[in-house]
């Protein structure tokens, strides 16, 4: 049996994720305790005993999710699973980056860091209340795509998560997504949802951001990965270093084509799937996505067990 490690992105984010995993297993302590050195305050405070407000806040979540990612992953080695249990890494937006670190190529250190910026930089690219995102529920990409043409009207907008057959997460200019979420019933869609976020992510108007994000990778080093990543932006694998550090900053602007990816690696012959870290949402739109896909959320201790037995079972 195929598989690969998948690592969710921001929307998973809880207080509480990854503090049984660190009194479990002193390797995913040590994650905590290096994100939080790197970024020189207790991250692992906040995200153990802190508000969801703050962590919601995108220069925390995303460093976040990715600590908790790792620690699940250093859990999962204490227990004899290593990265080469998989045949591919792949992560939803920030998930790219747990993915990255995970199969070697990033550091805990660096991408705590650029994540942290990448928040910092998403948040700041356009001001509070100038752009939007919105969940389509039960249209497909195509579908989407027509709406969006047909909602913009000369304003940014554009389809900027691909994330299962029936949803797709639009970006761009408030009032473009909101004339979209108005239309879509129209267009055949069950629901459109208004999504609870600080900025339009994955669309041009981040192009601020991908300048900084251009500008720090360059100073960061970029390992090839011991296992493929499929990359958001390509739905396709890579594995060369200059090519991924490329892909990174396309992927601040571009979309992430979450259903191409999971597709491809079935393609490839992945039957299992395993979500690395907090939350079930990749879960959920794998099985949407192929029916008779073994999906298996671990994100606690005891889902590190289960997940490790059942390699030697």
């Amino acid at each position: 049996m195929s598989r690969a490690f998948i690592f969710p992105g921001q929307g998973a984010q809880a207080i509480g994720m990854g503090r049984d995993l660190a009194e479990a297993y002193p390797a995913a302590r040590a994650v905590f305790d290096e994100v939080d050195e790197a970024l020189g305050e207790s991250l692992s405070a906040l995200i153990w005993e802190g508000d969801a407000e703050s962590l919601t806040l995108t220069q925390n979540a995303q460093p976040a999710l990715m600590a908790t990612s790792l620690a699940a992953m250093r859990a999962l080695e204490a227990e004899g699973v290593t990265i080469g249990a998989a045949a591919f890494v792949a992560g939803h937006s920030l998930g790219e980056y747990s993915a990255l670190t995970a199969a070697g190529s990033l550091t805990v250190a660096d991408a705590a860091r650029l994540l942290r910026l990448r928040g910092k930089a998403m948040q700041e690219a356009v001001p509070v209340g100038e752009g939007a995102m919105a969940a389509i529920l039960g249209l497909d990409l195509a579908a989407v795509r027509t709406l969006v043409a047909e909602a913009a009207e000369g304003e940014v907008l554009a389809a900027a998560n691909d994330n299962d057959p029936a949803q797709v997460v639009i970006s761009g200019a408030k009032a473009a997504v909101e004339r979209a979420a108005a239309l879509a019933k129209e267009a055949g869609a069950k629901r459109a949802l208004m999504l609870p976020v600080s900025a339009p992510f994955h669309c041009a108007l981040m192009a601020p951001a991908a300048r900084v994000m251009a500008e720090a990778l360059d100073d960061v080093h970029i390992a090839a990965p011991a296992v493929p990543l499929v990359a958001n932006v390509t739905a396709d694998r890579v594995t060369d270093e200059a090519t991924i550090r490329s892909l990174l900053v396309e992927q601040v602007c571009g979309a992430v084509r979450w259903r191409e990816s999971v597709a491809f690696m079935v393609g490839q012959g992945v039957t299992e799937f395993w979500e690395i870290g907090a939350g079930k949402a990749l879960s959920g739109m794998v099985r949407r996505i192929h029916k008779e896909a073994s999906v298996q959320a671990v994100g606690t201790a005891a889902d590190v067990s289960a997940a490790a037995q059942s390699l030697t079972a």
